[in-house]
């Protein structure tokens, strides 16, 4: 009678102290119980359960939170579901590694326009950008961290016009 009394007091102070953490739900499927510390504009910092050390977590890798002591639910970002490369216009552009924080890493990527193309400088950019997302979206990523962004002026000291502007993007491919 003795042994179920200690373990029925341990079974409420395990449960006790599980009710009080915070848990963070990934939008990858996996769950991190600690308390939160900070929501901020791009990052989530918090600590883990019986550990003082914050870590922090990029707003894009989480769902939602839900705070143990007041059972409030918070969501933090939507999931951005890349099916194929036809989802090319949902894949965002990330500038900030903070953002990243907690994403995998996929694998460089680059868009580039032709050596020689019939667009203006802006048009180019635009050709790039896209063709960089598009790359994206088909290894199944949603988000793209810049490394490189830089155009080729290939005009001569007369001047010039269309196609002799070259738009190079590169880039990591993240995903949940």
């Amino acid at each position: 009678m003795k042994h179920i009394l200690i373990a029925i007091t341990a079974l409420f102070f395990t449960f006790g102290a599980n009710a009080q953490s915070d848990t963070i739900y990934m939008h990858n499927g996996s769950k991190v119980i600690g308390t939160v510390k900070k929501v901020g504009e791009h990052t989530v910092s918090f600590s883990y359960m019986n550990e003082d050390v914050e870590q922090v977590l990029g707003k894009y890798a989480i769902g939602h939170v839900i705070y143990g002591k007041s059972g409030r639910s918070q969501e933090i970002t939507p999931k951005i579901n890349i099916k194929s490369e036809d989802d090319w216009e949902q894949v965002m552009i990330v500038e900030s590694q903070d953002e990243i924080a907690g994403l995998k890493r996929v694998d460089e990527i680059r868009g580039k326009t032709a050596f020689i193309n019939y667009r203006t400088g802006a048009g180019g950019d635009q050709t790039a950008l896209k063709k960089l997302k598009k790359e994206a979206a088909g290894k199944g990523c949603a988000f793209v961290f810049m490394t490189s962004d830089k155009d080729i002026d290939r005009k001569s000291s007369g001047g010039g016009s269309f196609g002799q502007t070259q738009s190079i993007k590169r880039g990591v491919a993240y995903s949940y």
